[in-house]
Order: structure tokens, then sequence, then C-alpha cells
């Protein structure tokens, strides 16, 4: 990680990717901002019972952010968080390029031969238009 001081870590719900994210940055001394991008909702809000689904949906992400804060805690790591919602490749490189990062970190699971066929793969739409290098851990 010769060169970078600004380093985008995206996760996507595992913890690994963030531990590994976290140990590949402190080796280097960079400055670290971790974002979580939940899609946008756009299904039916008239929901039985709920009488404020911003509050039931805002909870989600609430923990998301606890839950990243928790492992950088544990790592002995200062971030910044961000929380985005919208397309999930799209704002991952928004972010990186309104943070002028240097690398972004994210993680990819297997996948199965029919989703490489016929799959939409966040993964690969970063890559295609990060504006800087995408470093792909295996989840």
């Amino acid at each position: 990680m010769k060169g970078y001081r600004k380093v985008l870590i995206a996760v996507n719900g595992s913890r690994e990717v963030l531990r590994q994210g976290l140990k590949l940055a402190d080796d280097e001394k960079c400055w670290v901002t971790v974002v979580k991008v939940i899609p946008s909702y756009e299904g039916d809000l008239n929901l039985v019972g709920v009488k404020n689904i911003e509050d039931v949906l805002d909870s989600g992400a609430a923990k998301a952010v606890s839950d990243i804060k928790e492992t950088a805690a544990a790592e002995r790591a200062l971030i910044k968080t961000r929380l985005e919602e919208g397309d999930v490749s799209e704002k991952i490189v928004q972010v990186a390029e309104e943070e002028k990062c240097d690398i972004i970190i994210m993680g990819a699971k297997k996948r199965s031969w029919l989703r490489k066929i016929f799959g939409d793969n966040v993964v690969e739409r970063v890559i295609q238009s990060a504006p800087c290098p995408v470093l792909v851990l295996g989840t």
C-alpha cells in the first residue's frame, strides 16, 4: 500500500473487509473513510401498524454505523464514516471522488456461474468507473 494516503473502505456487511482494510491502512498510517451504502427504498411505505416508516428504515442504518465504529475502536483505528443512500456502485465512486481517495478497498463474495452470467456486480461497476485503484478482498 506504499504511496496511498487516503483510503476508502466500502463495507457491505462483512466485518472482515473492514478489519483487513483497517490493517492495511494502519501499516501506512493512512486517512480512512468508511462508507456504507444503503440502496434506496422504492417499495410501498403504507405499512399496517407502522406509524413512522422512516424510523424503522433509519434504525438499520444507525446499527450499521454503530457496528462500523465498534469494529474500528476494536482495531484502534480513527475513521471517518459516511452513510449514503442510492445506487451502491455510484455512491462508492462518488464518495471516493469527493474524499479524493487514493484507493478503494471493498469485498466480493464468490458467485455462482448463473450470477456470473446474469448478475449485476457492484464490484465490476466500481472498478470500471473508479477514479483510483480498487483492491478487492474475497469474503
